[in-house]
């Protein structure tokens, strides 16, 4: 049998204040998407800022519905969009954060396991990692390179090619 280690690699940050600049804008502009959010039934608000390689920037909020499972969240609307409307750019970072009215979200949010599979198909797309910058309302700060940390053993276009 052989055992194999793997192990994730995350920056944690104290506050914002010690984000670079970038990603101090990057994470302010996913605050500001998280309070436009719709997202009447859990009142769980997420917003998710994409920056493009070209300097563009999209974002996205959590979109529920009353049929719950046709809800979509922020990161994969943010991803979606910048995908259909820049195809050619590559992503750069996505931040996510929430807030809600109910209670005081004080952990850095992580993508759910489907966004997690989003981020890893615009990783292989583009072949490129994708920066992941994940905070609460307040309290620390998670940042990671490259969505492999959140997701190993990637399902990719790769394993649906041949291998003969």
């Amino acid at each position: 049998m052989k055992k194999i280690n793997i192990s994730s690699a995350f920056d944690e940050y104290d506050s914002e204040s010690d984000l670079t600049p970038s990603d101090r804008q990057l994470l302010k502009e996913a605050r500001l998407s998280a309070v436009q959010a719709y997202a009447p039934y859990s009142r769980f608000q997420v917003g998710a800022a994409v920056l493009l390689e070209n300097g563009i920037l999209v974002k996205g909020n959590n979109q529920e519905n009353a049929s719950y499972p046709l809800g979509l969240c922020a990161e994969r609307v943010a991803l979606f969009a910048a995908g259909s409307n820049y195809p050619e750019a590559n992503i750069k970072a996505i931040a996510i954060t929430a807030q809600s009215s109910q209670f005081s979200i004080l952990q850095p949010i992580t993508p759910c396991g489907a966004c997690r599979q989003a981020i890893s198909e615009y990783e292989h797309r583009y072949q490129h990692p994708i920066r992941i910058i994940m905070a609460g309302e307040s309290g620390k700060i998670l940042v990671t390179y490259s969505v492999s940390n959140l997701l190993p053993y990637q399902f990719t276009g790769d394993d649906l090619k041949s291998k003969t």
